[in-house]
This record gives C-alpha cells, structure tokens and sequence, in this order.
C-alpha cells in the first residue's frame, strides 16, 4: 500500500525515483510494524459484506432524522448525555465501534472510560442503549475474536 501511494504521489516514475521509493516505503514498512504490530484477529468478510448494507442505511436515516428535527418548527430535541457500558477494550475494534455509532440518528461518542462510551444525543427519550447494543452485535460478528477484538 505504502508503494502504491509513493506511485500516486509521483508526477513521473523513474528509475530513480523508484529506488527512493522502495527505500521509502521498506522504511515506512518497518515503523508502521514498529509502532503498530498486527494483532490477532481478522475480519469475517461474510458478515462485513453483510454489515454494510446496515451502515448505509444507517447513514442515511441519520442523515434524515437530523434534517427533519432541524427543519422542525418545533424542534423535537431533548439533548443529553446516555453512558452505554460497551464490551470492546479500548484500541481498534472499539475506536471502529464508535465510528460507526457516530453515524446514528442524533448520537455522537464525545468521551469513554474503561469500560463506557458517553454519547451526546440530541434526544435522550430515544431508545439509544438499546441502539448501540444491537450495533456492537453486529459489528462483534463481523470480528473473529482475538487480542484486538475482545
């Protein structure tokens, strides 16, 4: 990936340039590995295939949703804070979590702890734990568990 992206950046390849290059990419190889080592664990590719559809459309209904409380004369808004107990260790399957729980309907993650996401929402009579518990399902099956995921 690190080559592909030295080959977009340069205007022309030459054989120089490409010797740079390597010399490049083999050292941003070498500090990507260093700085972050690959953990156990991949995706099931099945169920990521079949997540997708669900985030689109979850994008979508937020969009929505934010569109229709903003043009409302009334504003149907009762802001506050929801603390959802969350089953990710904080690192990478709990910062994808919450990147995708960003895109619900009136929610965004503004703090965590150990164990709990905290998420301004702009309705908090709105099922909301109930939401990112049914999210982080799907997206625990889309994770085979390893040191990573858990």
């Amino acid at each position: 990936m690190f080559l592909g992206l030295w080959l977009v950046l340069m205007p022309s390849v030459k054989v120089a340039d490409l010797a740079v290059g390597l010399v490049a990419v083999a050292l941003a190889t070498f500090c990507s590995l260093r700085l972050l080592p690959p953990k156990a664990g991949h995706l099931r590719f099945t169920a990521l295939l079949g997540f997708i559809p669900h985030f689109l459309w979850q994008s979508v209904v937020a969009g929505v949703d934010v569109a229709r409380r903003a043009m409302s004369p009334r504003m149907p808004l009762r802001p506050g804070f929801v603390v959802y107990p969350v089953g990710f260790r904080p690192g990478l399957a709990r910062n994808e979590f919450t990147s995708i729980t960003s895109l619900m309907p009136g929610s965004v993650p503004v703090g965590d702890s150990e164990d709990n996401v905290v998420y301004h929402c702009l309705d908090i009579g709105e099922p909301v734990v109930e939401q990112m518990a049914a999210e982080e399902r799907l997206l625990r099956k889309a994770l085979v568990a390893g040191e990573g995921h858990d």
